[in-house]
C-alpha cells in the first residue's frame, strides 16, 4: 500500500512538472528580463493569442495569464519587422550583474533570438529599444502592477 502511495505521489509530481514545462517551452514569442545585483525574473510568453506573464524579485511574485488581441499581435510583429529584429547585432563585451533582456521569436519572418546581456551594437540600439518598449507596453497594459 505504501508503494502505491509513493508511486501515485511521484506520478502527480511528474505530471505537474510537465504541464509547467509546456507553458515555458511551447511559445511563439517570449520576452524575459533577468539578473542584476538583486536578481529579478520577468517573463512574457505568447502562444497564439494567449500570454503568460510572471515576475519574481524584490520580495514580490506575480503570475497571470491574459489574451492578446489580433491587433496587438499584428502590431508586435510589425514593430519586430520595422526594427529589423533579425539583423540586430549583439556586442561581444561581457557585462556582469546587469539586468539582461532576451527576446525570442520562434516562427515567421522575424524568427530569431537576441539578448542585450553583452550589449547591443550602437547602430542597432534604438531598434532594440523600440522592440523592448513594445513588449513592455503589452505588459504594462495587461498586468496589474503589484511591484
Amino acid at each position: 500500500m505504501k508503494n502505491l502511495i509513493v508511486i501515485l505521489f511521484a506520478l502527480m509530481i511528474t505530471v505537474s512538472c510537465n504541464s509547467q514545462k509546456k507553458i515555458y517551452s511551447d511559445f511563439d514569442m517570449s520576452y524575459s528580463k533577468s539578473g542584476g545585483f538583486a536578481p529579478i525574473y520577468e517573463n512574457l510568453l505568447v502562444k497564439g493569442n494567449q500570454a503568460h506573464y510572471s515576475f519574481e524579485g524584490q520580495g514580490k511574485k506575480n503570475k497571470t495569464t491574459f489574451k492578446l488581441t489580433y491587433e496587438e499581435i499584428k502590431n508586435l510583429n510589425q514593430i519586430l519587422t520595422k526594427n529589423n529584429f533579425r539583423h540586430i547585432a549583439e556586442d561581444r563585451k561581457k557585462i556582469y550583474d546587469g539586468i539582461a533582456v532576451t527576446i525570442s521569436v520562434k516562427n515567421g519572418e522575424n524568427s530569431g533570438s537576441k539578448t542585450d546581456a553583452s550589449m547591443i551594437m550602437p547602430k542597432h540600439q534604438s531598434n532594440w529599444e523600440n522592440i523592448v518598449n513594445a513588449f513592455q507596453e503589452i505588459i504594462n497594459k495587461n498586468v496589474k502592477n503589484t511591484q
